[in-house]
């Protein structure tokens, strides 16, 4: 089995003119050059592969052969990284990459014309199911209960209105918030779009009530004496902290558990992505602009701010609409 399943290394012919301490230097390199979620990814889609009977490395009748074998098995997305991984795999062994042969691309183009479903979106969160939610996470006339639901509650209201990926808001230092007069800025170091790591500010501005994200942060860092190092923790069944960061998947686990406390219809059809797309829809719905709306998000995508902002307009100056209007007043 390659190397390349464990670490993002190159064919060891490429490796073998360095010292060790260049080839240190270069697996470090190699390693940042891709999220670890990619890794992670990657790793797991080759695994399927070569248990499915799949050689590395491989010939376009291979990567055919395991496209007829897992068409109905898969989804079309799941194919998709599935032959990315591969394509990877080629390339950092410096050999042939079938997956952009000619009849492995049309084999794939067949199965996205048979088997092509539209993609399963995480709903957006509103924001009157995340007010629903704070409120159930107060306790004792308004305080806030257990550990844990002060930190949901920062959590959750933070990646709404600052519609940060999962990753990002794991991410968080203590060292990455400046509490400022006008509310919360938060230096966000690397992200999806960002592998470079050139860095961005996402401003929180403070409101009043329940609602506030920068009184919900303060609450936790206080409430769990956090002073440095990652902001959002995991607390077991006896609310004690764990010095560890909270994973990504954990932020998904922690909505719908939110969302099913508070009542929320279908809470268990939420998602961390949920946050993300609930501030997009919910600010077109309110009339923010399209530049405030992809700046709070840091989307580099045009067309995905677009869809957001169509997706949460679809009941604002809707013709249906302005027809019963219409008509009312000339009843009237």
């Amino acid at each position: 089995m390659s190397r390349y399943l464990s670490e993002a290394r190159p064919a060891e012919l490429v490796r073998s003119g360095y010292s060790e301490d260049e080839k240190a230097k270069l697996d470090a390199f190699l390693a940042s050059a891709t999220s670890e979620n990619t890794r992670r990814s990657y790793r797991s889609a080759i695994r399927q592969y070569q248990r499915s009977g799949g050689p590395l490395p491989a010939t376009a009748d291979d990567i055919v052969r395991y496209l007829l074998l897992t068409s109905e098995r898969y989804r079309v997305a799941t194919l998709q990284l599935h032959l990315s991984a591969l394509s990877a795999w080629h390339a950092f062994q410096g050999v042939v990459d079938p997956v952009v042969s000619a009849p492995v691309r049309q084999v794939l183009k067949g199965i996205k014309r048979s088997n092509g479903q539209p993609q399963q979106k995480a709903p957006p969160l509103r924001l009157q199911q995340l007010g629903k939610i704070c409120h159930s996470m107060t306790a004792n006339g308004g305080q806030p209960g257990k550990l844990s639901s002060v930190r949901d509650k920062a959590l959750l209201l933070l990646g709404f209105l600052g519609a940060f990926r999962r990753s990002e808001l794991v991410a968080i230092d203590v060292s990455d918030l400046s509490f400022v007069t006008d509310g919360l800025e938060i230096r966000i170091r690397h992200s999806k779009t960002d592998q470079t790591g050139q860095g961005l500010v996402k401003a929180i501005p403070a409101t009043a009530g329940e609602l506030c994200a920068v009184t919900a942060v303060r609450d936790w860092l206080s409430v769990a004496g956090i002073e440095s190092g990652a902001v959002f923790r995991p607390v077991n069944q006896w609310q004690q902290l764990s010095e560890n960061r909270l994973t990504p998947s954990a932020v998904n686990q922690i909505l719908k558990r939110a969302c099913t406390k508070a009542g929320v219809d279908d809470a268990l059809q939420f998602s961390g992505h949920s946050l993300r797309r609930g501030l997009a829809t919910e600010a077109a719905r309110s009339g923010a602009s399209f530049e405030a709306i992809r700046k709070q998000g840091g989307w580099k995508n045009d067309t995905t701010v677009r869809g957001y902002i169509e997706e949460g307009s679809r009941f604002k100056d809707n013709v249906v609409s302005i027809l019963f209007d219409l008509n009312q007043e000339h009843q009237a």
